[in-house]
Formats: C-alpha cells, sequence, structure tokens
C-alpha cells in the first residue's frame, strides 16, 4: 500500500470515527471540542474533516449555537440503504399477496412528511389498480397504505404530521384535517385502513402497517382492487392476508437489527416471487 493509499485509508477511518461521535448525541448537536474528546483527534484534524463533511450536506453546523449535527443528506443515504434491505425482505410476501388476492399489492415507506411506494406486485385479475407507481410520493395519511405509516404512529406525532403536510393535502379532496382524524380512528379500532375511492373511483384498499417488536413502524403493505372485489367478506380476506405477512416482514426486520445480518432476501420455504 502506497502513502497515499495509507493517508486515505485513515482519513476514511476518522470521517467514521467523527459521524458516529455526532450521532451518540441522538440530534442534540456537539460542540468541536466534544468531539474531539469522543474521537481522541486533535481539534484542527476535526475541524478539517468537520468542514469537508459539511460541504457534501453530511453534516450541519448552527452558526448560532455553535453545534454540529448530522446533515439531512446522510439521512437520505440512510434511508436508501434501508429501503433497499426491506424491498429485498418483502419481496416474496408481496408475490403471495398478489398471488393468493389476484390484485395488486404495494409496500410504502415514511420519508418525513411523506409516503413513498417503493415496490408494487400486480396479481392475476385483468382489471388492474395502477395508480401508484414504484416511487410516487403522497402526504402521509392519503391512501391506504400512506394512512397505514400515519395512523399507528403517536398522538403528538400525528398532530405534528397532519400540520406539516396540509399544503400537500389539499391537492386531495376528502382528506382535510377532520376527514384524516376519522380515518384515523377507525384504523386504529379496527387494526387496518380502509380507502373506499377516495383518491380515485371505484378504486377501494386496504392497509396494514408492519411493526418491529418495540411497536414503532417500519413500513405499510396495501392491496388496491375494483369496488366489486373489495366487498366486505372478501375484504376481510385480504386484511387477514396483509395482517400475516405484515407479521412476517416485521419478524424479518427484527431479526436482521437483532443479528446485524446482511441477509436481504426473505428464506421462507413459501417464497414466492410476484407473478406479473
Amino acid at each position: 500500500m502506497t502513502k497515499q493509499q495509507v493517508v486515505s485509508v485513515q482519513t476514511i477511518g476518522r470521517t467514521s470515527m467523527v459521524l458516529r461521535a455526532l450521532a451518540d448525541d441522538a440530534g442534540k448537536g456537539t460542540r468541536l471540542a466534544r468531539v474531539a474528546e469522543t474521537t481522541g483527534l486533535g481539534k484542527t484534524t476535526v475541524l478539517r474533516l468537520l468542514k469537508a463533511l459539511i460541504e457534501v450536506g453530511y453534516v450541519e453546523f448552527d452558526d448560532k449555537t455553535k453545534l454540529y449535527s448530522l446533515g439531512y443528506d446522510l439521512f437520505l443515504l440512510g434511508q436508501s440503504a434501508r429501503r433497499v434491505h426491506i424491498i429485498e425482505l418483502a419481496r416474496a410476501g408481496l408475490g403471495r399477496l398478489a398471488a393468493q388476492t389476484g390484485d395488486t399489492v404495494f409496500l410504502s415507506v415514511r420519508e418525513g412528511n411523506m409516503a413513498r411506494c417503493i415496490d408494487r406486485c400486480t396479481g392475476s385479475y385483468p382489471i388492474r389498480s395502477l395508480t401508484l407507481s414504484v416511487g410516487d410520493q403522497r402526504p402521509l395519511g392519503v391512501g391506504a397504505g400512506s394512512l397505514a405509516l400515519l395512523a399507528f404512529e403517536s398522538d403528538a406525532e400525528i398532530s405534528l404530521i397532519i400540520a406539516a403536510n396540509k399544503p400537500e393535502r389539499s391537492a386531495f379532496e376528502r382528506f382535510g384535517d377532520a376527514d384524516l382524524r376519522t380515518m384515523i380512528n377507525a384504523a386504529r379500532q379496527q387494526g387496518h385502513t380502509w380507502n373506499d375511492g377516495r383518491i380515485v373511483s371505484a378504486m377501494n384498499a386496504v392497509g396494514v402497517p408492519v411493526l418491529y417488536a418495540d411497536k414503532r413502524v417500519a413500513a405499510a403493505l396495501s392491496v388496491a382492487a375494483i369496488q366489486e372485489r373489495m366487498q366486505p367478506t372478501r375484504r376481510q380476506m385480504i386484511v387477514d392476508l396483509l395482517r400475516q405477512e405484515a407479521a412476517h416482514l416485521g419478524g424479518l426486520l427484527d431479526e436482521a437489527r437483532r443479528t446485524g445480518s446482511t441477509a436481504t432476501t426473505d428464506s421462507s420455504k413459501e417464497a414466492a416471487e410476484c407473478p406479473h
């Protein structure tokens, strides 16, 4: 290894130490002296690394408080890695749901005050609900999967989100504050969400949250179909299947967190590929 390569490796290692020191303060912000003390690096070295990290958006600096904290771009990078992990663990379950219901299945995750569809699997029924594409975003609460991400958060978090994404929700009829509160209460009572054609007429959908063992919301699964295929008896059957897959996916995510496993596939014997 050349001298330049050694220096590069050392820089990467020191940068990692600085980022971990900032992460340990859980978003409260950290002073330069504290970072130097935690990492064992000199203040000059730490300052140089922090300035470089600020330039790429991985660290933020508050001029008033003189505190450093992890930047939003680093958060997005982590979200991207998390998203890929969830997609791979969920894909077999999406295939099972699409095969069992014949309808369109969606996997969604929260991004700030929005929900993003990160995967979709269509079933064999000829009339498909394709109103939401992979990569599409909607305000939290708009749509069955998006509502499942919102409804099972804490009351305080829900209030903050409803206030924050009101401008984005204004583009959707029947998703005002009072409408959302009513749907959230119903979802909590029933354990699942229900969209009765609020976005596209005659297209209905149900959704459930995917929860970690500590009850934090990790993602949401939802199934959409034409109104005729969402009558009460069949709807309950779909909800039961969604709950089963959500519990399975939650278990896979917990296992991955507990063991630090890098496995990104569902090894279940019942694993299935998306049929379409």
